[in-house]
């Protein structure tokens, strides 16, 4: 249940007290393998960031909270290291207290991190206490058997008993830029591989990622807010330079070890780890320019690998997540494209209905796997698909469903158009159990959307008009676009809460439209990889013919004379690009985060969409904003948002930007956020920033 509206406090500092709804909400579930309890992270309420550990016992339905992390950080609070919050930083995470846990697998002991110290905790009575580890501890994740803790720490890898005693290194840095146990920049920012060692199910030792940054150029990222603090250095592969040299080794508990051998020249990226009691330990390994790929098997004790599965593409290979994997049986499991659609692979075959575009496999079990999918881009449902090739679905009812199942107990999660947050349901042997509960603050506001097919492409678009809006009733209201436009995101779902801040800002006079144009995704291999070295062309064409079908379905209700787009990170860059590109159509914009100049973003994401810059410089210059700058058009308003300490977009890329639009004469307006990163969780700042735009379009637009 959300807590009463607070009529005094604006949507937008709600929105940034309440990280964007999020907290409040169960997370982060996990079932035992008997099915008798669910465990998972929430918050005690929707403003407050500290999460705890709790668990829901699926025969009663009652809820105990395991550990209580504001009562064993105390007064004082988190205390986060610089390497800890760059790793929160690559996995957007801005909450606090328990944000991640591992358990073993009968979920008896659990593991965390809080302050840079490692917590254990017996599951099956409250409380945890600190081992007393060295450094301040990264990731820590208990082996499976529940009698060891592994832990990262100033570049080395350590292990420590759940009961605190002998704790030592089994892999230590053997050079300056040398990590053990973490996952490179590219992996966690790009890759969604966010861990960097794997426990062999016995719990007698690891395979560990070691990496070596020395070849990485050195940036660096300073806050001219405080000129009396040095430029932290930060290594950051940029498209066309060197990657750092990433390399796995079978790490045993005395620190004796073996390397994993693959042709690193070949295969330099490290995509996938997979270890399961099923088979050997399963890698995916993929070439620089990632149109192959290889799944291989890892031999133990001689650390040779053998191809089980080639994985080719002339354009690219997928990175999924939840394969390569062996599930019971032996059986190889893999997500790849099979004509159009993304298709559940067993052993080579393909096995999953046609019509399924596959998103994730979410478990392996004896009979089958749970899978995402979708056959309505704008949704996505849990199907069971048997090895034999029978689909069984498993989630009813219109919305983005997701969820976990084990031992008896499946856990459901839903969320939909007529409430903004979801419902998280337990059932215990096919009968419903009841609910876990959430605690989130309540927007105030509901989004009233309707949704359109734009184009001969069927372009998803999400139309939001002020609430309680009736066609005919208001002339001319400005249009919004407000997309993210770009790989990996979509926007146009069957889910309210994505539309809260749309919908606000329709409030404010607007017509806001959101369109999920080529490469986004859901929609097969030619619809993503329609942007292969055209960012510039495609997404931009793409919003445009959005706009048309909005303009064209409600007429007089909206004017296109008074056309404004905003966005963050891609949209940004999209957001510049549309007034750069088409003021013909665009006529103010508010860009955040943007990249204007693609060399500068790193080489796993750009290289994939726009090849080597060093081998296609025309495709780089052809998309760069800063080649865009046409000198004998007006440009309309344009505001450039960016965090100065932000070390993905570094701020560079406005400053160049703003260098050339200057140069060219071309007024505009930089608000330059200090001390804030990619991200900006700090409450004042998102409320006045979230403001501030808008209040900039509608002067603009005279809104």
């Amino acid at each position: 249940m959300s807590s009463p509206v607070d009529e005094s406090v604006s949507f937008p500092r709600l929105q940034a007290r309440s990280l964007r709804f999020t907290l409040g909400v169960p997370r982060n579930l996990t079932v035992s393998p008997d099915g008798s309890r669910v465990f998972f992270v929430r918050t005690p309420d929707g403003s407050t960031r500290t999460g705890s550990l709790w668990a829901y016992d699926a025969d009663s339905g009652e809820e105990t909270c395991v550990v209580d992390a504001s009562a064993l950080l105390g007064a004082e609070g988190e205390q986060l290291s610089p390497e800890e919050r760059a790793r929160r930083e690559r996995s957007r995470e801005s909450a606090a207290g328990i944000v991640a846990y591992a358990m073993d697998e009968a979920c008896e002991i659990a593991t965390f991190a809080l302050s840079g110290k490692v917590w254990v905790s017996r599951t099956r009575s409250a409380g945890a206490r600190a081992l007393p580890t060295a450094g301040s501890a990264i990731d820590p994740r208990v082996d499976p058997t529940g009698r060891r803790i592994a832990y990262a720490t100033d570049g080395a890898l350590r292990v420590i008993g759940v009961d605190g005693t002998l704790d030592y290194p089994i892999a230590e840095p053997d050079g300056d830029h040398v990590v053990w146990g973490l996952a490179e920049f590219v992996a966690a920012e790009e890759m969604d591989r966010h861990r960097g060692y794997w426990w062999a199910p016995d719990g007698e030792s690891l395979l560990v990622e070691r990496y070596d940054e020395s070849p990485v150029a050195t940036w660096y990222v300073a806050d001219p807010a405080e000129p009396s603090k040095p430029p932290v250095e930060h290594r950051y592969p940029a498209a066309g330079t060197a990657d750092a040299l990433v390399s796995l080794w079978h790490v045993r508990l005395d620190g004796s070890r073996t390397e994993i051998t693959w042709d690193h020249g070949r295969f330099p990226y490290l995509t996938r780890v997979s270890w399961t009691p099923h088979g050997d330990p399963l890698i995916q390994v993929m070439s620089r320019d990632q149109k192959d790929a290889a799944v291989l098997a890892v031999e133990l004790e001689s650390g040779e690998t053998t191809l089980v599965r080639g994985q080719s593409d002339e354009v690219w290979v997928d990175v999924m997540q939840g394969v390569p994997a062996y599930a019971p049986g032996g059986r190889l499991v893999t997500l790849e494209d099979h004509g159009d659609t993304k298709t559940l692979f067993v052993d080579g075959e393909p096995v999953s209905p046609p019509e399924l575009q596959i998103r994730s496999v979410v478990s392996l079990g004896a009979e089958g796997a749970i899978v995402t999918a979708s056959e309505d881009p704008t949704q996505i449902h849990l199907h069971a698909i048997g090895y034999d090739g029978e689909d069984y679905p498993l989630s009813e009812g219109p919305g983005v469903w997701s969820g976990t199942e084990r031992g008896g107990t499946a856990v459901r999660i839903r969320a939909g158009m007529e409430s903004p947050f979801p419902t998280v349901t337990v059932m215990r042997g096919g009968s419903t159990v009841g609910n876990i509960a959430s605690h989130p603050l309540h927007p105030g506001i509901h989004p009233e959307v309707r949704f359109l097919e734009a184009g001969e492409d069927a372009i998803r678009t999400a139309v939001l008009f002020p609430s309680g809006h009736e066609h005919g009733n208001a002339a001319g209201l400005p249009i919004l676009m407000n997309p993210y436009g770009g790989p990996h995101a979509q926007r146009v779902m069957r889910s309210a809460k994505p539309y809260l801040e749309a919908q606000w800002i329709a409030d404010q006079g607007f017509c806001v439209v959101v369109a999920d144009g080529r490469g986004t995704p859901g929609r097969g291999r030619a619809w993503d990889r329609a942007i292969r070295d055209d960012f510039a062309g495609v997404t931009l064409d793409d919003q445009v013919v959005a706009l048309e079908t909005v303009a064209d379905t409600y007429g007089a209700d909206v004017d296109t004379s008074r056309v404004g787009i905003m966005g963050w990170s891609y949209g940004g860059y999209l957001s510049a690009l549309a007034v750069l590109r088409r003021p013909d159509v665009f006529h103010a914009a508010v860009a955040g985060a943007p990249v204007t100049e693609w060399r500068l973003y790193d080489t796993f994401y750009t290289e994939r969409y726009l090849g080597n810059p060093g081998e296609q410089p025309e495709v780089y210059d052809a998309n760069s904003l800063l080649t865009a700058i046409d000198p004998d058009v007006d440009l309309p308003p344009l505001m450039i948002v960016h965090g100065m300490v932000d070390d993905n977009v570094v701020v560079a890329h406005t400053l160049r930007l703003s260098s050339a639009l200057l140069a060219a004469g071309k007024p505009h307006t930089v608000l330059p956020l200090t001390g804030v990163t990619h991200m900006t969780p700090q409450e004042v700042v998102a409320e006045n920033l979230a403001q501030l735009q808008v209040d900039f379009l509608r002067r603009a637009l005279r809104a």
